[in-house]
């Protein structure tokens, strides 16, 4: 194996820290007791949990999207996230989410948790989402609605 890799990033290819002047959208997030594992950290399955809270209260509160009984739905196909920073309960989080990509029925959301007040992110992720028709589960258009809250995040 001289002279290859496994692909993992080195400490200088790993991405850097974003600003908050990277995000468009904010959201609160509360940390609670079980979101600590054993270490004594947010578990890393957990900010998964916060992107998707994070993005669907933007699609709900900006957007109209109803998943509970819309018609049309998003569904996660992708998602990744870098740890930069520990973070731990009882931390007050805020998410910053923007838009990436935004396609004819999908969208690349692009997010970051930060610990309250702090100046740069201690997890950046990102979460794509295709929108399908609930009975179906086949690709549709975006809603107007979504569309119209989605671009202002770019």
């Amino acid at each position: 194996m001289t002279g290859e890799t496994r692909g993992d990033p080195t400490p200088s290819q790993r991405a850097a820290p974003e600003p908050r002047t990277a995000y468009r959208a904010w959201r609160p997030i509360t940390t609670r007791w079980m979101d600590n594992d054993v270490y004594g950290h947010v578990n890393n399955v957990v900010y998964y949990a916060y992107f998707d809270t994070v993005v669907n209260a933007f699609l709900v509160a900006e957007g109209g999207l109803d998943p509970a009984q819309g018609e049309i739905i998003g569904l996660c196909v992708e998602s990744g996230c870098s740890y930069l920073a520990p973070l731990s309960f009882p931390d007050a989080l805020e998410g910053g989410l923007r838009v990436g990509n935004l396609g004819r029925s999908s969208v690349r959301y692009e997010l970051g948790i930060f610990r309250a007040g702090e100046a740069t992110a201690s997890a950046q992720g990102h979460f794509v989402h295709v929108f399908v028709d609930r009975h179906t589960r086949r690709p549709v258009e975006l809603p107007a609605g979504i569309r119209a809250a989605l671009e202002r995040l770019r």
